[in-house]
């Protein structure tokens, strides 16, 4: 496949995620105003989306408590630095077995199932300009615990979605979780333009090597736009790859801690070297109404 370089390149800050970062870095934003403001940090580095979970403000864990999402999303766009917000709507699905012997029931502590309308009750509310659709179900490297999405919750979550005039974007771990978006496609259920972010190198999905990248790239339609990244020592030669192989790119402290070793990053610091990389690819970095000009998306105002 000869490279295709992607001229005109938006970036994406996943700027908390939902994992145990916060007791390992102290940059890793944990208040909805830290959250917020490590967002508008990032998006004066660069960033033209700002993808976002809350956590508990006291716990640090994560949490998908509608109120804590409004107060992101409130402090956010009443900032004076636009930028495109990307609200995850990942939680609910965590399910974790009882043990390898006695699976059922499931264990109380780290498990969160929620119907489909709960799940997206925080998007209803806040009606960010994207918010995400993990696109399938997954082993993730953390004992009996699943992310778990059946084929119908997520017809009904992308339904609820598209009804409320949100984007979608396509969270693919692995590859089947692009044939599945294929079909949410074909039944209507997600709109042109397909947004999607691939998910490289997370046990146990896809792995972040080359071939298996370029086969999801190979895997999506014309048409589609992508995003992809890596995680940890690979989220800034992902940042290459992804603008040589057509895409756009994503980098954050949920994605990775460092600068380099036993250095700790800030968000605008990894949006930063991302900027530098895809400027000396002699590519350009595109801003937030150019990306919405892009996905036809509709600017939302401070409510």
């Amino acid at each position: 496949m000869p490279l295709q370089p992607n001229s005109d390149v938006f970036i994406t800050c996943a700027v908390t995620g939902s994992a145990d970062t916060a007791a390992k870095s102290d940059k890793v934003p944990v208040t909805p105003q830290q959250i917020a403001d490590s967002a508008i940090d990032a998006a004066k580095a660069g960033a033209a989306i700002v993808h976002c979970h809350v956590r508990n403000p006291e716990t640090g864990l994560p949490t998908r408590d509608p109120d804590l999402f409004r107060e992101l999303t409130d402090r956010i766009r009443s900032a004076d630095t636009d930028v495109v917000l990307n609200l995850t709507a990942g939680m609910g699905g965590d399910l974790v077995f009882g043990s390898v012997e006695a699976p059922l029931p499931p264990n109380v502590d780290g498990t969160d199932m929620a119907g489909a309308s709960e799940r997206v009750r925080h998007v209803a509310e806040c009606l960010p300009e994207i918010c995400t659709l993990d696109c399938g179900t997954m082993n993730f490297n953390a004992g009996d615990y699943v992310m778990t999405n059946t084929p119908s919750m997520l017809r009904e979550m992308a339904r609820q979605m598209t009804a409320l005039g949100v984007r979608p974007e396509i969270e693919a771990f692995d590859t089947g979780h692009l044939w599945f978006a294929k079909q949410l496609v074909k039944e209507g259920l997600i709109e042109d333009p397909v947004l999607v972010q691939l998910c490289m190198g997370i046990p146990w999905g896809a792995p972040d090597d080359l071939n298996t990248f370029m086969a999801m790239v190979s895997a999506m339609p014309a048409g589609w736009i992508y995003s992809a990244f890596s995680i940890g020592r690979n989220e800034m030669p992902y940042v290459a790859a992804a603008v040589l192989a057509g895409g756009n790119v994503r980098v954050g402290l949920e994605d990775n801690l460092y600068l380099g070793k036993g250095v700790f990053a800030s968000n605008a610091q990894l949006v930063e070297n991302a900027v530098g990389i895809v400027e000396r690819l002699g590519s350009r970095v595109i801003g937030p109404d150019a990306v919405r000009e892009k996905l036809k998306l509709t600017k939302r105002a401070p409510q």
